[in-house]
């Protein structure tokens, strides 16, 4: 204990929890602070409660003893914390020299355990310059799986962990499969095992304990967890091919046996393994199913994440069987069936593996898709299509290219219908798809139409009728879908009351869309300050009088914003037409609602409507 405590507790004037505690900050101890780092207590005046301490991020910083005790923690001499303060040298020489042994002595300061954010956190900067740590991580990543000292996680997120005891790197990557949880850990263990499979080529015996412990693990994750069951067996036959002398008894699960038995459950299980991993899966597929792996592998081409869908179509181009993928794709283009990662694959390959199948099909297909899936419950499953459309600039070209002008013109007119896409969006990507056909401009044109002038709503009406398209497409017309669906299933429509009844209900609810779709198009919100009070205009307060001296007040506002009761008007409106640009003193003629006549009224004052 520090000698100027002892006095304290020898003259009972400190409690010995409390020496003990003050202890740990005095004079040349270390301690930790979140904000600046580890630090050297220099020196300390006990009668003043105060505290110098040389920081690693500030030097010479003055402290109250009482904020100290609150605000730091204890450090050992050897913590690597503590070492940045008065041995950075020698740890900067480390990471250069030894940069695993630098990262085994920040591991132990931490319990064993630390993430990569972490660990960069303590070293860069400081250790490492800033500049070069992603570098020199790289290599030392490389350098910590070479010796087995540590185990290197495959994501940031994950933690380093410090191996314990003097094992062999051979015994230490059985070590973590014998310790695996799960058939998650077991396939990570599993996956290092194979990396590294030349250790065991003079000692494939070693190897068998995991084999059968692995295969049993397969055999009951198969119903619960059939991805990492495959993901094992595959990995294992991988272990086999790499260690010659290794052999399947005669009673291990086969990975072939398992596909076949689990076929109508493939497409969810493998899609959302690695990349590597399913390409060695699908590999197994002609084993596994004889004449029958293209019919198989094109099924789940549409159940697939776009990993999966790309191994496999890499896979059956490889092995000569395209014209039955096209076939495929084809079907399920005319079906409406097609995923969404199969129609990106489709189109990012239109002028390659895809050149065949690609055409009006497919943007009808995507649109179609885009639209099924913004009218559905749940989380979005075709953002990455919707993006492809918007970020591929020859996407829409190449669509309409092979299309007839009548054809080209209907898809740009449902394109501007498809109400995924912003309303500039939607003009931003019909643009494209009148440079690459001239002739569609009167899809924006109208023919040479009068051009239909934008409307003024207020916000709060603007969300009423948005709140209304919301529910349309969200609610009724899936709902009115259901309705045909189940009313089509009793049979004879010639004489189905509710068949007729429900798609009568589908024609006003798609016409009420389309007509507030186009409202909303032309709509602008505003919350009306700022009017000109110097006529009647939109968000004004008019005050009227007529000859018998009877005075009224109208507010003229937007169009969707008309409410008799409160005397507001709609500049739409009938009404709303003879106020538009009335000054003071001027007369307007306004229909008497109870006996239709026409009453002349004085424009007496205009005010600014506040909300």
């Amino acid at each position: 204990m520090h000698p100027d405590l002892q006095k304290l507790l020898d003259a009972d004037k400190v409690k010995p929890a409390l020496a003990e505690r003050l202890d740990q900050i005095a004079p040349g101890k270390y301690l930790l602070h979140s904000s600046w780092g580890a630090g050297k207590v220099a020196s300390w005046d006990l009668p003043t409660k105060k505290l110098t301490i040389d920081f690693e991020k500030r030097s010479g910083q003055q402290m109250d003893l009482q904020f100290a005790l609150q605000k730091t923690l204890p450090l050992e001499p050897d913590d690597f914390r503590a070492r940045k303060v008065e041995e950075i040298d020698h740890l900067r020489e480390l990471a250069k020299e030894n940069a695993v042994e630098l990262v085994i002595l920040l591991l132990q300061s931490h319990g064993g355990s630390l993430t990569v954010d972490g660990l960069e956190k303590e070293v860069s900067g400081s250790v490492v310059d800033e500049k070069v740590f992603k570098k020199w991580w790289d290599s030392t990543k490389r350098a910590l799986r070479e010796s087995k000292k540590v185990i290197v996680p495959a994501r940031r997120t994950e933690a380093l962990e410090l191996r314990s005891g003097d094992l062999t790197p051979a015994q230490a990557l059985l070590a973590d499969f014998e310790e695996a949880r799960d058939l998650k850990g077991m396939a990570k263990a599993l996956e290092a095992v194979v990396s590294d499979s030349s250790l065991y080529k003079d000692d494939p015996e070693s190897l068998k304990p995991l084999l059968a412990q692995l295969e049993d693990a397969a055999k009951k994750g198969t119903r619960m967890q059939l991805g990492l069951a495959l993901q094992l067996l595959s990995l294992r036959d991988e272990l086999i091919h790499g260690v010659k002398s290794l052999e399947l008894e005669d009673d291990a699960p086969r990975l072939a046996n398992m596909l076949l038995a689990e076929e109508d459950r493939l497409g969810e299980a493998i899609g959302g393994l690695a990349t590597p991993r399913q390409r060695a899966i699908y590999e197994v597929f002609p084993e596994a199913f004889g004449d029958r792996w293209v019919e198989v592998i094109t099924k789940i081409f549409d159940e697939v994440g776009s990993r999966a869908v790309t191994e496999i179509a890499r896979l059956v181009i490889e092995r000569g069987e395209l014209p039955k993928l096209e076939e495929h794709i084809r079907s399920s283009l005319a079906r409406r069936s097609l995923s969404s990662d199969a129609l990106i694959w489709v189109a990012r390959e239109r002028k390659g593996s895809a050149e065949k199948v690609f055409g009006g099909d497919v943007g009808a297909a995507i649109l179609n898709l885009l639209e099924t899936d913004h009218l559905a419950d749940g989380p979005r499953t075709t953002t990455r299509l919707q993006s492809l459309l918007s970020d591929d600039k020859d996407l829409l070209a190449d669509i309409v290219a092979p299309l007839s002008t009548t054809e080209a013109k209907n898809f740009g007119r449902r394109l501007l219908e498809c109400p995924v896409f912003a309303e500039l969006d939607r003009k931003s990507l019909l643009a494209r798809i009148i440079k690459a056909r001239p002739e569609t401009a009167d899809l924006v044109s109208g023919d040479g139409k009068k051009k239909v002038e934008n409307l003024v709503v207020s916000w709060e009406s603007l969300e009423r009728k948005q709140a209304e398209l919301d529910d349309l497409i969200r609610v009724r017309i899936p709902q009115n879908t259901k309705d045909i669906s189940i009313a089509r299933s009793y049979g004879d429509l010639r004489e189905n009351f509710e068949y007729k009844s429900a798609k009568d209900m589908q024609k006003v609810l798609m016409r009420r869309k389309a007509e507030l779709e186009q409202e909303l198009d032309l709509a602008r919100g505003t919350d009306f300050k700022g009017a000109d009070t110097k006529t009647a205009n939109i968000g004004t307060v008019i005050t009227l009088k007529n000859a018998a001296g009877d005075e009224q007040v109208a507010t003229l506002l937007g169009a969707w914003d008309s409410d008799p009761e409160k005397q507001i008007v709609s500049y739409l409106s009938e009404a709303g037409a003879s106020l538009m640009g009335a000054a003071p003193g001027e007369e307007v003629d306004l229909r008497d609602h109870d006996t239709d006549a026409m009453v002349t009224w004085t424009v007496v004052s205009i005010a600014p409507y506040i909300s």
